[in-house]
């Protein structure tokens, strides 16, 4: 879907992204089995990548430069802001109405969303010159591995102690079973306001900020085995790992978007992959711990370990820019040497 959004604008390919995801859900709304429904699920499935890389894109050109962190994390604000209603609405639709009705309630949401991209988003010329071999060419760039690297275990590292939540919550911290979705609220809660701290800070202070947010993340995951046997601190940490993680995304996201400069598209989308590599990984991981009998607070054992991975990788990318930029600033110095040898030479 991404290579098919390099041929025709923006705008165009981000409405028909949003045709597919009313598509995938109505045909799941309406299916006659559940075979059927999962078909739903995967055409809607199609869009998702391809529309938050290329909304990201969107959102970065239509602001100055040094604004373009804060557009990211302003349309990842949706993303949130869904976990803290579309969680709890969700859930009460489908016990009240029936999950069709759910289903047909998240196809009327891509409805407005569809002419909210047809009214507001301005004609964006189709990017010219672009080639599959062009955006390929990006992920020759050890940055730009390095970031979705990054994505993955930093990610990783927040789902997996959420993927487990619920055992979490109820075996360990004594949570009835309903109160869960409202600890989920609270995450969610904690996502917008990360995202939006990452897009005020990612455009002046970007890796300063993914430092202090992996290495916040990955403390808070290794408490949380111990705060996890108590409801208020339980739902209090909740609360930091999703701040802490959601902090890391407008700032992932602009890095890939910088450091491909010049064939962002696909790697902007596959790094949208990677957020839902790192929650699969992670959910993996958490579950073998889990299996292996160590208990439902170790997956966040699993979490710590991801995002302090996530961190050292971090460091390890700002320690090869900064060894690019002194070998640049190397090469570049010897040229006026060379140059008044030259003219030295020349005179005499």
């Amino acid at each position: 879907m991404s290579i098919l959004g390099t041929r025709i604008s923006r705008k165009r390919m981000l409405m028909i992204l949003m045709g597919l995801f009313i598509a995938g859900n109505l045909i799941s709304a309406l299916a006659p089995s559940f075979g059927v429904m999962l078909t739903g699920r995967v055409v809607a499935s199609l869009a998702h990548g391809a529309f938050f890389g290329i909304g990201s894109i969107v959102a970065a050109e239509l602001v100055a430069p040094e604004k373009k962190a804060g557009a990211i994390a302003m349309m990842f604000t949706g993303l949130t802001v869904a976990n803290v209603v579309g969680v709890p609405l969700g859930t009460f639709i489908g016990q009240n109405f029936g999950w069709r009705v759910t289903f047909c309630a998240v196809a009327a949401l891509g409805v407005l969303g569809l002419v909210g991209v047809a009214k507001l988003v301005p004609e964006m010329a189709k990017p010219e010159g672009v080639r599959l071999r062009h955006e390929l060419a990006a992920f020759k760039n050890v940055q730009v591995l390095l970031a979705m690297a990054m994505t993955v275990l930093g990610f990783g590292g927040v789902f997996a102690a959420i993927t487990y939540i619920t055992p979490m919550m109820t075996e360990v911290a004594g949570y009835s079973a309903g109160s869960v979705t409202w600890l989920l609220v609270f995450f969610g809660l904690g996502m917008v306001s990360g995202n939006l701290i990452g897009g005020k800070f990612a455009d002046r202070h970007l890796m300063p900020l993914l430092y202090v947010s992996l290495g916040a993340l990955a403390v808070v995951l290794a408490l949380f085995t111990l705060t996890a046997h108590n409801r208020i601190t339980a739902a209090v940490t909740i609360v930091l790992i999703g701040g802490l993680g959601f902090a890391t995304v407008p700032p992932l996201q602009k890095r890939v978007l910088d450091q491909a400069a010049g064939a962002p598209t696909l790697a902007s989308a596959v790094n949208i992959g990677a957020f839902n590599l790192g929650n699969a990984l992670s959910a993996w991981l958490g579950g073998l711990v889990i299996a292996a009998g160590l208990g439902y607070t170790a997956p966040n054992w699993v979490g710590a370990v991801l995002a302090a991975s996530a961190l050292a990788l971090a460091v390890l990318s700002s320690g090869l820019e900064r060894r690019t930029a002194a070998r640049g600033q190397v090469v570049a110095g010897s040229v006026p040497k060379t140059a008044t040898a030259a003219a030295t030479a020349a005179q005499h």
